[in-house]
């Protein structure tokens, strides 16, 4: 695609990575066969050639419109187009850098601006969340269908193992993960226990920042990523094996920081590194002797496994859950367009909300039809809002396969 960028954009750090971007681009519409967002609409500006074009015409100085922010907001950044494209186009990067820049060209509306703010506010601060949540969760028999059906039930967690071993590796515990489902960094614990790990979760770590990345906080968003990089540094620096993602929607993030902080000095050295400790907890999982966990009484369980985009596109970790699931002697039925998205897609589901309900009915509709006795998953927001609209047991596949493996 050949380019021309306007003079306030083309020798900046994101005008070059834009037009790097953009001259990869064929322009040849494979990305739409597989866009959600295209296949629900139908129209070419919400696939991502047509966004890849707005883009372009923003950055080579045509007048903004609040259209283009409509079309690029309704973007699930779900990555299919990429794991789509036969040129390796970087799509998400360009997206990364259009958003910030329409946002300067075209004011939000102030329930919008107030909306993302909000969200801003509360989901990546525990301290505030957990407590709004719990008021939800006790209010939650007197809710409305509607109403109830968003509010997750209240979940314990199971005793984290405190066994000593010569292997070490740091997780993080996230912002909204251990108030929904806090069970799975334990079940994670318990597992890597079993293989002789000792999983352990740094103090003054938090959210990863990507809820303020898409919701029009970046700074917000860089600075988590810094808080979390001073957190984990001293273990890093000890020998820590590994930084283990057990939210896939907070791996793919995570394993970008490198990218995200390059230029900043102070940052960009520890940036690489911890983007290249982090690591699935599939990854993790995938190397080692699995043959210790499995006992010889197979458990009879039929599991969907719903791999998130941010597992699947983002990350590209394709089969590696589902290997080791039936590994273990689960049963994994059949899931009709696996590869697309739930909804979810972070905070889209409150953003876009009937986009997002329409991508969830066709989830839920692929992952019912093969009768499994419960749904797995590799990501608290895939979780919950898949939970929302099914009554079929939701879990994440690392409690699935804590509970199938043999005792110590």
């Amino acid at each position: 695609m050949q380019t021309a960028l306007a003079d306030f954009i083309r020798d900046t750090p994101q005008g070059i990575e834009a037009d790097a971007v953009l001259r990869t681009c064929v322009h040849c519409g494979m990305c739409n066969a597989t866009c959600p967002t295209y296949q629900l609409l139908g129209d070419e500006l919400d696939g991502p050639r047509g966004r890849i074009y707005l883009i372009k015409q923003m950055l080579e100085g045509a007048t903004v419109t609040r259209s283009t922010l409509t079309h690029l907001d309704r973007c699930l950044t779900c990555r299919n187009c990429e794991t789509t494209c036969p040129s390796g186009v970087q799509y998400h990067k360009l997206l990364d850098i259009g958003r910030t820049l329409v946002e300067q060209k075209v004011e939000r509306r102030r329930f919008d601006r107030l909306q993302r703010w909000l969200l801003r506010a509360v989901i990546p601060y525990p301290a505030r969340f957990t407590p709004l949540l719990r008021l939800g969760q006790l209010v939650r028999p007197l809710l409305p269908p509607f109403l109830k059906r968003s509010v997750p039930p209240r979940q314990s967690a199971a005793p984290w193992p405190a066994t000593q071993h010569a292997r070490t590796m740091l997780v993080l515990e996230g912002c909204a993960q251990p108030a929904i489902a806090p069970n799975i960094n334990a079940a994670t614990a318990r597992v890597l226990d079993r293989l002789g790990i000792r999983l352990l979760a740094a103090s003054g770590a938090g959210c990863c920042g990507a809820a303020s990345h898409h919701t029009s906080g970046v700074d917000q968003g860089l600075d988590f990523a810094r808080r979390n990089i001073d957190a984990w540094w001293p273990q890093v620096e000890s020998g820590t094996e590994a930084i283990v993602m057990t939210a896939s929607g907070c791996g793919v993030h995570v394993k970008e920081y490198g990218q995200l902080l390059k230029h900043d000095p102070a940052y960009a050295a520890k940036a690489g590194r911890i983007s290249e400790l982090t690591k699935d907890i599939s990854e993790i999982l995938a190397r080692e002797d699995l043959a210790k966990l499995f006992s010889d009484r197979k458990p009879e369980m039929k599991v969907a496994f719903h791999a998130p985009c941010s597992l699947q596109h983002g990350q590209r970790l394709n089969g590696v859950v589902e290997k080791i699931l039936r590994d273990a002697g689960l049963t994994l039925v059949a899931v009709p367009d696996a590869h697309l998205c739930c909804g979810s897609a972070g905070t889209y589901s409150i953003l876009q909300q009937d986009l997002a309900q329409r991508l969830l009915r066709n989830k839920v509709g692929a992952l019912e039809s093969g009768d499994p006795d419960v749904i797995a998953t590799a990501n608290i927001g895939c979780l919950a809002h898949i939970q929302s609209g099914t009554k079929l047991p939701i879990r994440h596949w690392v409690e699935v396969l804590d509970a199938s493996v043999s005792p110590r």
